[in-house]
């Protein structure tokens, strides 16, 4: 992912390029929306390595060992609303989902450790069926510290909230299929930076990052998008953009969340591209 530090020097140089200009607290011919709501596909490549003591005690990269595809076509929800007349401060939402599952032959030998059962070593020739399910809710605050008409720089705090499942099965060896969830919202800090280059052209950008250990749990997250969107008409544009996910969690299946049992680790990774259509006023 090296490509994303020069694309962010790049966001940094076009902000120093637009320069200040009179500040518009009264949002007259602003061009920043009150409302915006963004629907369209999200083509993904994921990688996923999993280890789980509790129930599964496996550890894999699950498109490699398992056959759960990488690529991945699924429908993508943004939105936002300025709630305030300066148009300073707003929330966003955004959601979109990665269900997988797969039927593979093992090409190498993998051990488990089923509930309630010993130990057992699946061997290579195998037959696995297995899934991997991601949901990916995210709601921000954000403030407008910096804006005219030509820049809009805001900062703020957010969740994210991604019910994660994972299980195998194979029939005559794991006959109970086992399997880990993790539903607690992660904080999140964010920064967004939003570029009017022209009258109808927008370089919109963003970074979400977030770091905890507490009780039960180990995590990290990075997320970072930018894109371009075009808005030929008054109220309807299009966009397309880039988006970058890490994330690792790591638990000992001591977390006082309900429906969270996660014992080990998940190691997540995502770039994808964003195609949408743009309904805003």
């Amino acid at each position: 992912m090296r490509w994303f530090t020069p694309l962010i020097g790049i966001v940094l140089l076009l902000s120093l390029a637009v320069g200040p200009s009179a500040a518009d607290d009264t949002a007259e011919d602003t061009p920043w929306a009150k409302f915006s709501f963004n629907a369209g596909a999200f083509l993904s490549s994921t990688s996923t390595n999993v280890r789980f003591g509790s129930g599964l005690g496996v550890t894999v990269n699950v498109e490699e060992a398992l056959g759960l595809e990488a690529e991945n076509q699924v429908f993508r929800l943004d939105t936002y609303w300025r709630f305030t007349d300066n148009r300073r401060h707003r929330v966003d939402f955004s959601w979109f989902s990665l269900k997988r599952e797969a039927t593979r032959k093992l090409t190498d030998d993998i051990t488990i450790n089923p509930p309630n059962q010993d130990e057992i070593t699946l061997e290579t020739g195998t037959v696995i069926d297995s899934f991997f399910d991601l949901d990916i809710y995210q709601v921000n605050y954000r403030y407008s510290f910096f804006q005219d008409e030509r820049l809009d720089m805001s900062g703020g705090i957010g969740l994210y909230i991604m019910p994660i499942s994972f299980g195998v099965s194979s029939t005559g060896l794991v006959d109970e299929q086992g399997d880990q969830s993790f539903t607690a919202p992660l904080p999140v800090l964010n920064m967004k930076i939003d570029v009017l280059i022209t009258p109808k052209w927008y370089f919109r950008n963003s970074a979400d990052l977030f770091y905890v250990e507490y009780i039960g749990i180990v995590g990290s997250m990075t997320n970072i998008r930018s894109g371009i969107e075009y808005n030929p008409w008054k109220h309807f544009g299009l966009g397309a953009g880039v988006d970058f996910m890490h994330l690792y969690l790591e638990g000992n299946g001591q977390l006082l969340y309900p429906d969270n049992d996660l014992k080990g680790t998940v190691a997540f990774n995502y770039v994808g591209l964003n195609f949408y259509g743009r309904v805003f006023f």
